[in-house]
């Protein structure tokens, strides 16, 4: 059951990576976005790159624990 979390953990992750490296406009990325804005200014593209990066450490982590 980890191995599962772990390997959807770590597809988010790359989803994130993806979606701040061609600063997407798909909806629920855009929301995030707008919200994260306020803290990270024009950095925020880069800030999912680096938190899906970590979402993949994790992921990985957790797959391989299970």
């Amino acid at each position: 059951m980890n191995i599962m979390w772990g390997l959807i953990i770590a597809a988010v992750g790359a989803l994130f990576i993806a979606w701040g490296r061609t600063k997407s406009d798909f909806g629920p990325y855009r929301l995030l976005v707008s919200r994260s804005r306020i803290l990270w200014g024009d950095r925020v593209h880069g800030f999912y790159q680096i938190a899906g990066a970590l979402m993949i450490i994790a992921g990985a982590a957790i797959a391989l624990t299970g």
